[in-house]
């Protein structure tokens, strides 16, 4: 680990077959153990192969801290100015504003760390892909406790989601999100909208909550939750919501990272201990435990028919997040 007072000059990092220039590599963006820059692009490499899976043709928002995680932060649709010929991007269009923004799109670890170069710490990603940005390819499953809802709660949801996605024939795979939730990805077939993928994952949402009546909630506004509850919050698959990805490390001092678990793990997991320092070794020893989500899709029309099944009953349709 580098000096934080030390003003090393900018280095160069061979990333495959590309030359990465990183500037001020000594510059501290972690404050809790004094992680830097240059620490950020390593743990980055050593995650390679899982980060690029993550994040592979999907457009990807930046989170970025040019003054490290304690210091302000942006939030980059576009990619960042002065990129080389190498890093490619997708154009995504916004028709409610009459905006394009061209995004990162990784296709190769080079580009992760020509990103970190530019001050990010956390990488975004849409759940489609830029063959067709407007069919996701992934359904998310956001457990968000609310301030007083413990991670014991988090855990008998997780238990419950596995339950419900193994009657169903899908495949979940967990990780923490680096906070104090949990997120279960599963693959789909790129064939339905977000609107859709929203009504299938609210109706997901609605058989766990049926089946945890006391502990989970799907009600949309904050303001009518309890702040025990544990939201599944559906409408992170609505489209241009995005979560951090599996491996990004989040922006906070200690530098937690959203971790790939297996399910097993959940039991005994605590978040907190999931970071750029001990993230590294895990890989090295279990790989990645999201190494075969894309040979595991699941057909969305089963839970299409729960939707429909509900709105039959009364309930209403997912709430627009632009309401909120």
């Amino acid at each position: 680990m580098a000096s934080a007072s030390s003003k090393a000059a900018a280095v160069s990092i061979e990333v495959d077959d590309r030359t990465v220039r990183l500037s001020s590599p000594d510059r501290v963006y972690f404050s809790e153990r004094g992680e830097t820059k240059l620490d950020l692009a390593h743990y980055y490499q050593s995650v390679g192969p899982g980060i690029v899976r993550a994040l592979r043709e999907r457009p990807c928002m930046l989170h970025r801290f040019p003054k490290g995680v304690d210091g302000p932060k942006v939030h980059q649709k576009r990619l960042p100015a002065g990129a080389p010929p190498w890093v490619e991007t997708v154009r995504l269009h916004f028709p409610r504003y009459g905006l394009h923004a061209d995004e990162l799109c990784v296709t190769e670890l080079a580009s992760v760390i020509w990103a970190v170069q530019m001050s990010t710490v956390e990488f975004h990603p849409w759940n489609s892909r830029r063959a067709d940005t407007e069919k996701p390819d992934e359904w998310r499953i956001d457990l968000d406790p609310m301030p007083q809802c413990s991670f014991d709660t988090v855990r008998r949801a997780a238990a419950v989601v596995r339950e419900v996605l193994d009657e169903l024939g899908a495949v979940g795979w967990p990780k923490t999100s680096g906070g104090a939730g949990l997120h279960v990805y599963v693959r789909i077939e790129p064939a339905w909208g977000f609107t859709d993928v929203r009504r299938a994952a609210l109706a997901f949402a609605r058989e766990v909550e049926r089946r945890m009546p006391d502990e989970v909630t799907t009600t949309w506004w904050r303001r009518d939750r309890s702040p025990r509850d544990l939201f599944v919050d559906y409408n992170q698959n609505a489209r241009d919501h995005t979560i951090a990805a599996a491996y990004s490390v989040r922006g906070n001092p200690r530098g937690t990272v959203s971790a790939p678990l297996a399910w097993d793990e959940i039991r005994d997991a605590e978040p907190q201990d999931f970071t750029i320092a001990t993230m590294p070794e895990r890989f090295a020893r279990l790989g990645d435990l999201h190494e075969g989500i894309d040979e595991a899709v699941f057909d969305l029309r089963p839970l299409l028919e729960w939707a429909e099944r509900d709105e039959r009953a009364g309930a209403a349709p997912p709430v627009e997040p632009d309401e909120a």
